[in-house]
């Protein structure tokens, strides 16, 4: 699962990893969390590769009322092919989600410790995505996302069995074209990162609230690395 994650990494540093043109300019984020606007780097309709803003939390075409729906932050990478909510996207509506950090949790319920999951290099990394645009009856669109989960390599597994799906980025152009790619082919792209990719090191509490955001969310705590 992947219900936290970071994007600080400067506009112009995204655009280069990601080679879309849209010039937008968006502040550091250490804690995004679901429901809130995040960008994704997708192909828009007849047109190039851009980086739009859409909700975490996909919401399916065929929902009635978003309002009773929960909203579903993660598609198993394994099954969303098949699952209702997610095949159309899979087939249709695929993206990235530019990153360069994820959070999980290790410990007792009540004294949970949290874990950035960093690039080793740093810089940017993407994770596969779905999206899908809901539409009202009285007119209203909401654009949304999924992040895709996979097995957790070895770093990652030492405190939790899943991790998101990190493309590079010599697979984008495969997983962005959803016409000339179909969804098995796409499918072949999603699998664990190698265990060398990532650093995982144990932050500061405070990043257990969602509400909290700045830099020091992201400062190891006394022997938090952990290799």
């Amino acid at each position: 699962m992947c219900s936290r994650y970071s994007l600080t990494s400067p506009p112009e540093a995204v655009r280069s990893y990601f080679r879309y043109q849209s010039p937008h300019v968006f502040p550091p984020r250490y804690n995004i969390a679901p429901t809130q606007p995040v960008g994704v780097v997708r192909i828009l309709e007849g047109g190039p590769l851009a980086f739009t803003l859409v909700r975490w939390g996909l919401i399916p075409p065929w929902v009635k009322d978003p309002r009773t729906f929960a909203t579903l932050i993660n598609a198993r990478a394994e099954t969303a092919p098949e699952k209702p909510s997610f095949r159309g996207a899979f087939r249709h509506k695929r993206c990235l989600v530019p990153a360069d950090g994820f959070y999980e949790w290790s410990g007792p319920v009540g004294a949970k410790r949290p874990h950035l999951i960093r690039p080793r290099a740093g810089g940017p990394m993407a994770f596969a995505g779905l999206f899908e645009s809901w539409l009202g009856a009285e007119g209203s669109e909401i654009d949304t996302m999924a992040i895709l989960t996979v097995a957790a390599n070895g770093t990652v597994g030492t405190i939790h069995d899943r991790m998101p799906a990190i493309l590079q980025p010599v697979d984008f152009d495969a997983w962005l074209d959803c016409r000339a790619v179909g969804v098995a082919a796409a499918h072949q792209l999603l699998r664990p990162a190698p265990d060398d990719l990532l650093d995982l090191i144990e932050v500061d509490p405070r990043l257990n609230n969602p509400r909290n955001e700045g830099a020091e969310l992201q400062r190891p705590v006394p022997s938090g690395r952990l290799l």
